[in-house]
């Protein structure tokens, strides 16, 4: 098994607890709002610090995918061309 992504091992306790009751009510903030009791907009703002947080940790996931391959073209591992089809096309299956 691979390790855990980048995005995942950047959230906090909180953050990982408030995915899991976002999955248990199926997504649903207001139930959400009424199990923390708090507003609806409480937990959509939560959400979309934890949002933002995801995307902020797939970058860097990306980056890291990125130099790796930029490492191994530096190396010689993989052909300069290579490396860039790897990476043009992980950028382009990212964005889909």
């Amino acid at each position: 098994m691979k390790g855990l992504p980048l995005w995942i091992t950047a959230l906090d306790e909180t953050e990982l607890n408030f995915i899991k009751n976002f999955v248990l009510f199926s997504g649903s903030l207001k139930q959400m709002a009424q199990e923390y009791g708090v507003t609806y907009p409480t937990i959509r703002a939560h959400l979309d610090a934890v949002i933002k947080k995801i995307e902020l940790g797939e970058q860097a996931e990306e980056d890291s995918y990125v130099k790796l391959i930029k490492g191994m073209a530096i190396e010689g591992s993989i052909e300069f061309d290579a490396a860039a089809v790897l990476i043009r096309e992980y950028k382009n299956r990212r964005r889909e």
